[in-house]
């Protein structure tokens, strides 16, 4: 009986131990939420948002970090704390930022509008916001487990002085072009604006619908923002459908998986993702209600493609097919902004000539057509004043016209050679080398001694690209430490 009471109680431990990595896991937050905007009509909810995921990231295991109504200098100055208590808890953390509040794009780059944002033109948002790829840059540079940021922030541009020429929304951000592991959610699609809610509910649309999907024990990240896309369009009417970038590489889940959800908890199968046929042939005959929630849920450009052949009735006919056009249409500025060249712009133009961001694109135009060239510095060539060549180098003789009057005549390196018969002093006082000997010291070239010879460092110079690219200067922000999110400044 005693025997077996031990081996139980060692079974036991045995678990204990096993399942101790998991929940070892650290797992830190920073939420954000700003409603007292001082230059324009304040937010009643994002104050709110935040209160609520503050509670449900403590609830998860989270140690959070909370702040409200922050400027730019103490956005940047939280951000860095962060990330510096990321660091100090080691690689096997999960980072999640929550930001509730107003967000902007200008020039196709995206930014979290403080409260003492005055913009009086376009040009004062980058000196006066917090550009998004300086925080995530900022989250890479640190080892973790998965970064994880949640922006409640593509509501309506607020300045009247900027609503004519900025676009509308967020920016598209692919996640995968950063460090494997991020998860990045807004809560409408890029080029949409989002609603902050009204009536009852205390909190926006997509912040109602993450606190509960959050909350389901077990439930994965991927699952729980179908359901979160799924929620907000129908709560809005189809005018706002949460959109994200993954490339997490590793399982999530807000809430642990309990007993009665252990069949939820169990690894999902990766599934290959659907053609447009394949999607055509799985919708067909299906009523038209489920088979938009089912291309909302997979949020695929293949899904609505293939929803928009079979099903044109309003009202999801239309809405399907507005998502559709308004998600090709920012991928290709996406494309344009970050090839950044006149050619790249205006091919924009050519597919989409009269849109929201039509006045960007002829702006920067404009700007790349009077940026000055800048031409490489070649290397000095030997046959420069005063220079010599790398070490290692062939030495090349330069002439008399090119180094000038008052220099050496250039040796005689055995071309037209003439034998002059050495002089009887020179043959009475040979010089002593080790190296030569007495009887064919008649046959030997004179040696020349020269200076050492110095190495010349041209300055670095940054050279336009010319063609498409991702990366090259690591510019900006807290972070530098590559791989990072490019954007059109980096070019």
């Amino acid at each position: 009986m005693f025997r077996q009471l031990l081996c139980a109680a060692l079974a036991v431990g045995g678990l204990l131990v096993g399942a101790k990595p998991a929940a070892a896991e650290n797992r830190l937050a920073l939420v954000i939420g700003q409603s007292a905007y001082r230059a324009v009509t304040a937010l009643p909810n994002p104050a709110n948002d935040a209160k609520a995921m503050a509670q449900l990231l403590t609830d998860a295991g989270f140690d959070v970090t909370a702040a409200a109504d922050l400027s730019q200098r103490d956005i940047n100055r939280q951000v860095g704390d962060f990330a510096a208590r990321v660091a100090a808890k080691g690689p096997d953390t999960v980072a999640l930022v929550f930001y509730a509040g107003h967000g902007l794009q200008i020039d196709g780059e995206n930014y979290l509008i403080a409260v003492d944002v005055d913009p009086q033109r376009e040009a004062d948002i980058p000196l006066q916001a917090v550009r998004l790829n300086d925080v995530l840059n900022t989250l890479n540079s640190v080892p973790s487990r998965m970064r994880i940021l949640l922006l409640d922030a593509c509501r309506n541009n607020p300045f009247p002085a900027l609503n004519q020429t900025a676009g509308h929304g967020l920016a598209l951000v692919d996640a995968k072009t950063g460090a494997p592991g991020t998860f990045l959610s807004y809560s409408t699609s890029p080029g949409a604006e989002a609603e902050d809610g009204s009536g009852s509910n205390s909190n926006s649309p997509y912040t109602a619908a993450l606190l509960k999907a959050a909350r389901e024990p077990g439930l994965p990240i991927e699952e729980a923002f179908k359901r979160v896309r799924v929620a907000v369009n129908k709560e809005t009417e189809g005018r706002q459908t949460p959109w994200e970038s993954s490339s997490l590489t590793e399982d999530f889940r807000f809430i642990a998986a309990t007993d009665a959800s252990a069949a939820n908890a169990a690894p999902k199968l990766v599934t290959a993702k659907l053609s447009v046929e394949e999607w055509r042939r799985t919708l067909q005959g299906r009523p038209v209600e489920l088979a938009h929630e089912m291309i909302v849920g997979d949020g695929s450009v293949e899904a609505y493609e293939a929803f928009v052949t079979l099903y044109t009735q309003p009202p999801f006919g239309p809405q399907a097919r507005a998502w559709l056009d308004l998600h090709n249409r920012m991928a290709a500025w996406n494309e344009a902004v970050l090839i950044n060249t006149v050619a790249s712009y205006q091919a924009f133009l050519g597919r989409y000539p009269e849109s929201d961001l039509t006045p960007t694109a002829r702006k920067l135009i404009e700007r790349l057509r009077n940026r000055p060239v800048v031409t490489p510095v070649a290397a000095v060539a030997s046959t420069s004043v005063g220079s010599t060549a790398p070490q290692g180098s062939p030495s090349i003789a330069p002439t008399n016209a090119a180094i000038g009057p008052c220099s050496m005549p250039p040796r005689n390196n055995g071309i037209n050679k003439v034998e002059e018969k050495p002089s009887k002093k020179h043959e009475a006082n040979p010089p002593r080398r080790a190296s030569r000997t007495p009887h064919v010291r008649d046959f030997e070239d004179v040696v020349v001694y020269e200076p050492p010879v110095r190495q010349y460092y041209a300055p670095p110079v940054r050279v336009p690209p010319v063609g498409i690219g991702i990366g090259g200067v690591y510019g900006g922000g807290y972070g530098r430490i590559p791989p990072h999110f490019p954007s059109r400044r980096d070019y």
